[in-house]
């Protein structure tokens, strides 16, 4: 009866355990921060107050640092995984969040290279690295079978991922991915983005920010002010220079259901972007009117019902 009663306490405990309690710790790098980087952490937590949803953070330790995750939406919703464009970190979710956590259980992962709370330690030489440390978050967070949402670099990154794990990601929403199909283009707005470079900082991230969004006028202040101070750090994008466009042999061999969006006025896709995806084997690309890359944000409600939607 005594080991009956054991039994019961046990199945009871468990049930009340959540199995990433491990991993709330908020670490030193954090809460003891520089002065520089205690301004960048209190500016990610402005714009996550944009959320309006409950989450949780998550700090993992990985053979390369440490993997910063919010993690929002039911616990019984099926996992959607979504990894940040350059330089925007999780938070360029917010107007999406809501939305795709009501009945998901979402994972927003902050890339290892770059401004946002996760922590490099030993460093990232190749793209198959990168791969490498997302697949541990991931053991880590006990993700078998997913979604993957990646915008603009993420977008490409979230491809990379799924040619390395046709049996785990059941399905892709790209984004406005960068250099995924195509190479950019010379344009107009990139010759700008040259031209400042001799500029100031400030200059160089207005000229940025009116290329890459439709309505910068539209993007929240909290989230400007955080995105404007990663961008005045540099990151550690070392493998840039990877990113290429994909083969379409490469992007053929993609049996998940894609869906790629991009906006009407990217400059970093065109219309073939949409034509490629439109021949993979469970392809559909469109295009979302009034748009720039920055399209997750300038259209977020149109956006939001496609990505809902391509879930169901």
């Amino acid at each position: 009866m005594r080991l009956f009663f054991v039994l019961i306490f046990f199945l009871l405990f468990m049930s009340c355990t959540d199995k990433y309690d491990t991993y709330k710790k908020t670490p030193d790098y954090i809460t003891k921060a520089s002065a520089s980087n205690s301004a960048y952490f209190e500016a990610y937590d402005e714009t996550l107050k944009l959320w309006n949803v409950s989450f949780e953070e998550l700090y993992i330790a990985t053979t390369n640092g440490i993997a910063h995750v919010i993690v929002s939406g039911p616990k019984d919703g099926e996992p959607v995984v979504l990894l940040h464009g350059m330089n925007a970190s999780s938070t360029m979710w917010y107007p999406n969040i809501e939305a795709l956590s009501k009945n998901h259980r979402v994972f927003a992962i902050d890339f290892i290279l770059e401004l946002g709370k996760s922590h490099l330690y030993n460093d990232i030489e190749s793209v198959e690295q990168v791969t490498d440390w997302y697949k541990e978050v991931l053991f880590v967070l006990e993700l078998e079978s997913f979604h993957v949402i990646g915008a603009s670099r993420g977008g490409w990154l979230a491809v990379n991922l799924a040619l390395n794990n046709q049996k785990n990601i059941k399905s892709l929403i790209l984004l406005s991915p960068a250099q995924t199909f195509t190479w950019i283009k010379p344009s107009a707005d990139l010759f700008k983005n040259i031209v400042t470079l001799l500029s100031s900082k400030e200059k160089q991230i207005a000229q940025s920010l009116e290329s890459m969004s439709s309505n910068v006028a539209n993007i929240n202040e909290a989230y400007l002010k955080q995105y404007k101070l990663a961008t005045e750090k540099d990151s550690k994008n070392k493998f840039i220079t990877s990113m290429k466009p994909f083969s379409n042999d490469e992007l053929k061999s993609l049996q998940m259901p894609v869906l790629v969006l991009i906006g009407d006025d990217d400059m970093i896709n065109e219309k073939r972007t949409v034509a490629i995806a439109n021949m993979l084997p469970k392809g559909k690309g469109e295009v979302i009117q009034n748009a720039g890359h920055f399209l997750s944000i300038d259209q977020a409600a149109i956006v939001n019902e496609k990505m809902l939607a391509f879930l169901k």
